[in-house]
């Protein structure tokens, strides 16, 4: 490849994309060279359309415009009785694409463990809040089933205990270790319909 500084620049940004190494990322960047009215162009304005108005919700973690509302947390259209807890939105997007699951949506950023979250940046305090100002009867965790994201649930259990919400989890079957976004739409479902109650522990 010809040493050009945008060229290196463009590969070294790709490259740190998920799944993607050097020899991927100079392939796209040929590619991406190859095309580029069809597709940088369009690519650009969009990418920085993305950069100005996209954000996360500060109340329930979940990408929105900022110049609309949450179409999560603040749905009008519909008033659900759930919230499903995950760690990150490409989970959201998942459990959304399978049809399996009708109702809010928490995502949580991260796990308590992971490197450089801490419980206060994982808003579990505005999950609480939630819970009590929109009335809701019960809270899904579907954390993932490793040790970081087990953790967390059990965190998040003790935090909802005073509000008396019926909280349940995924049904075990789940691959240890595994994450909810690689779950295929029947794994996804059987964990959702055969979910099990969390029994709040006494003091």
């Amino acid at each position: 490849m010809q040493n050009i500084s945008e060229i290196e620049e463009l590969v070294k940004l790709i490259s740190k994309l998920p799944g993607l190494g050097p020899k991927s990322a100079k392939r796209i960047v040929l590619k991406l060279i190859n095309n580029r009215d069809e597709i940088i162009k369009p690519m650009a304005n969009t990418l920085a359309l993305v950069y100005k108005n996209i954000t996360r919700c500060n109340l329930c973690g979940s990408l929105k415009s900022n110049t609309e509302g949450c179409s999560n947390c603040e749905n009008v259209k519909e008033k659900f009785s759930k919230i499903c807890v995950v760690e990150d939105i490409a989970d959201q997007w998942s459990i959304e694409n399978s049809n399996i699951y009708k109702g809010y949506f928490h995502i949580l950023g991260g796990t308590i463990a992971s490197a450089g979250h801490r419980k206060e940046d994982l808003l579990i305090n505005s999950l609480v809040e939630r819970v009590i100002k929109d009335k809701i009867d019960e809270v899904i965790l579907a954390t993932s089933a490793t040790v970081e994201g087990q953790t967390t649930a059990y965190y998040i259990q003790d935090s909802l205990k005073q509000t008396n919400v019926k909280i349940t989890k995924l049904a075990q079957g789940l691959p240890v270790g595994g994450e909810i976004e690689s779950l295929d739409d029947g794994t996804l479902f059987s964990a959702f319909k055969n979910r099990s109650k969390i029994n709040s522990s006494s003091d």
